[in-house]
């Protein structure tokens, strides 16, 4: 299994979603030790990166595998403008790597987003769907694909149709999330959108929704004919399933990490973020990742309790490490936990 898009190949067709609030760096360079291959921001709105907010454009700084930047608006020319500073050296100095796409966002179903008429709102416009992906594909050097969804409700879905407009329009792949606006993150996701997706089209359809196990991954590939994975929430306190799909392709057994390299990676997780956030931002936004890591563990309601009221990183990391890796004796929290603290 190969995708390719643009000059980069993903070679196992395993990405990563983008997920306003997780996707972050911290979590995007876990996801690569564990096989991601292809990751894509958080969606950074277009014009807030033409106005340079500041807070904003901090979403767009890279590492870990090749990444995305994802934009979401619905005029066309401040898409355009965004996806052209992107593709500048001014853009990538301030990504600190040179993008590997501009992804756009049709399928985000917040109220605040589609109420503006983007995200999941440009599903009910054809016609500016199309004109926002030319415009962006004129002014941008890189790739661009886009993020859809099955359509707005359950009497529209027209991912089909989204698809075919965003081809004739220049887009290099389409990600479709089987799930319509009017679902939110509820319900089943259609595969059969999916599948007829993917028959509408020659660019690559990527396959997005309910992946949370090899059995899911097996699942999307045999009934949609998708190209490549794109793995969200599934991954959120488990970034090891991008190795655990790999291995069940290859035939290989898989065991999940033990308690005390859960530790590791939670602990090392919330330190990187630590450092890109500042300290208040860090704690603040690590709350939720620490929580699904702790997801299962004996003690973990009264953890993730007790770090929703702590605001310091040590305490919050001391709280964390004996539920994790109750093993871990008395002195172990600077070995699991890089920041030194």
């Amino acid at each position: 299994m190969s995708v390719q898009i643009g000059s980069f190949e993903a070679r196992e067709g395993l990405f990563l979603a983008p997920l306003a609030g997780y996707t972050d760096l911290a979590f995007r360079r876990v996801c690569a030790s564990f096989g991601a291959e292809y990751a894509v921001t958080e969606m950074i709105s277009a014009k807030a990166v033409v106005m340079k907010n500041k807070k904003t454009l901090s979403l767009a700084r890279l590492g870990g595998p090749p990444t995305a930047v994802q934009l979401f608006g619905a005029e066309p020319e401040t898409v355009a403008a965004a996806a052209a500073f992107f593709s500048s050296e001014e853009g990538e100095a301030l990504c600190g790597a040179r993008p590997a796409a501009i992804d756009l966002n049709f399928g985000c179903p917040m109220k605040k987003i589609v109420s503006n008429g983007e995200g999941a709102a440009l599903m009910r416009d054809p016609g500016l769907a199309g004109r926002v992906v030319a415009a962006a594909v004129r002014a941008s050097t890189l790739p661009v694909t886009v993020k859809i969804r099955a359509g707005w409700d359950g009497e529209h879905k027209n991912a089909p149709e989204i698809a075919r407009v965003a081809e004739a329009s220049g887009a290099s792949a389409v990600t479709v999330h089987a799930r319509t606006r009017e679902q939110f993150y509820t319900g089943e996701a259609d595969l059969a959108v999916i599948a007829e997706t993917a028959a509408a089209v020659r660019i690559p359809v990527l396959g997005n929704g309910d992946i949370r196990s090899p059995e899911d991954a097996s699942r999307m590939l045999r009934e949609t004919g998708c190209a490549g994975l794109v793995i969200g929430r599934g991954a959120v306190g488990r970034p090891w399933l991008f190795s655990e799909i790999l291995a069940a392709r290859r035939g290989e057994s898989f065991a999940p990490p033990p308690g005390e390299e859960i530790a590791r990676i939670t602990l090392a997780q919330f330190a990187d973020m630590l450092r890109e956030k500042g300290e208040r931002v860090g704690v603040s936004e690590a709350r939720k990742h620490l929580s699904a890591y702790l997801a299962g563990f004996p003690g973990a309601a009264a953890a993730r309790a007790r770090v929703n009221l702590l605001s310091d990183p040590a305490a919050i990391a001391e709280t964390v490490l004996p539920v994790l890796a109750p093993e871990a004796g008395e002195g172990a929290l600077a070995s699991f936990f890089p920041r030194g603290e």
